[in-house]
């Protein structure tokens, strides 16, 4: 266990403290546990790539610590009613098809393609959403459905690049 592979950790905790937090009508400050998250995933990384520190064990579980976190955060809005859910199901749906496919492919010993500009790019996005959604600001769910297309165009650049990775290697 290294100090990436803590933090990401981390990152797992701060989800039941964020449910904890806006369940109690915080927002501000729940929206500050998003973010806090947000950075230790951030800092994880800077870590792990600067230091030679990255591992199999946290090339698995930083993803699903950032899942976990959007699925916590969707899932918050969409009971109190501030997202619709149609766009719950579109951001569940390219959520778990992308985990499946990743934990598919993993186990049978394909290689995955690496986080990316656009991967990155869509966080960001959705962190901004999620920011207009928490303080209400005008045109919020415009930006989540934008966030929601652009994780899409994402997924299919992720896959086109899984399949061309595999491909080489195969033959």
């Amino acid at each position: 266990m290294n100090l990436p592979n803590m933090l990401t950790t981390v990152r797992f905790l701060l989800i039941p403290v964020y449910l904890a937090v806006f369940a109690g009508g915080h927002m501000i400050s729940a929206f500050l546990i998003v973010v806090a998250a947000g950075l230790t995933d951030i800092l994880d990384g800077y870590i792990a790539r600067s230091r030679g520190l990255m591992t199999a064990l946290g090339a698995m579980l930083d993803p699903l610590a950032d899942k976990a976190m959007l699925i916590a955060v969707i899932v918050s809005l969409l009971v109190t009613g501030h997202i619709p859910w149609t766009a719950a199901a579109a951001l569940f749906m390219r959520d778990l098809g992308m985990i499946a496919g990743s934990a598919f492919f993993h186990f049978k010993g394909k290689k995955t393609v690496q986080a990316n500009a656009m991967g990155k790019l869509t966080t960001v996005f959705f962190y901004v959403a999620i920011l207009f959604i928490f303080f209400e600001l005008d045109g919020a769910l415009g930006v989540l459905w934008f966030a929601i297309g652009f994780s899409f165009l994402t997924s299919v650049v992720y896959i086109v690049q899984f399949i061309a990775l595999n491909r080489e290697r195969i033959s």
